[in-house]
């Protein structure tokens, strides 16, 4: 199983960083299932806001056109002008149904860490991720 959970996660990592198009779509078709969702934490200013209107405030992109339109997003704004990459940050954790990992965006000039990420994510039976909670650290 241990084997199986960093490979997930390798994979999700990579295809954050995937500069081909039909290779991406390929991962995240490999990783998550037709109508998987990824819910993403807004930046704070966007939750304080939401808060202050008594309401949650959360991105969520479903299904594989939406997921490849967020990975693109990402990987055009942090990956490709080659300021940043993504990797994975410690051990992957396995609950039967559930894995969570870390990732960091590291800065390709100085190797600095520029953002830290949590994901959490629900497995459908076959092993794919049919739910996805992608978390900023602060």
């Amino acid at each position: 199983m241990h084997d199986s959970t960093t490979r997930l996660r390798d994979l999700y990592v990579a295809l954050w960083n995937e500069p081909d198009a039909a290779a991406q779509r390929a991962a995240i078709e490999q990783v998550f299932t037709g109508d998987a969702a990824h819910v993403l934490q807004p930046p704070e200013e966007t939750r304080r806001r939401a808060a202050e209107l008594r309401v949650e405030a959360a991105f969520e992109a479903r299904g594989h056109d939406a997921l490849q339109e967020r990975a693109r997003r990402a990987y055009e704004e942090f990956v490709a002008p080659g300021r940043y990459v993504f990797r994975p940050l410690g051990e992957p954790t396995r609950l039967r149904d559930l894995v969570t990992f870390r990732w960091q965006m590291v800065a390709t000039e100085d190797e600095s860490v520029a953002a830290v990420g949590r994901e959490v994510l629900l497995l459908s039976g076959e092993g794919r991720v049919r739910l996805d909670y992608q978390i900023i650290e602060p």
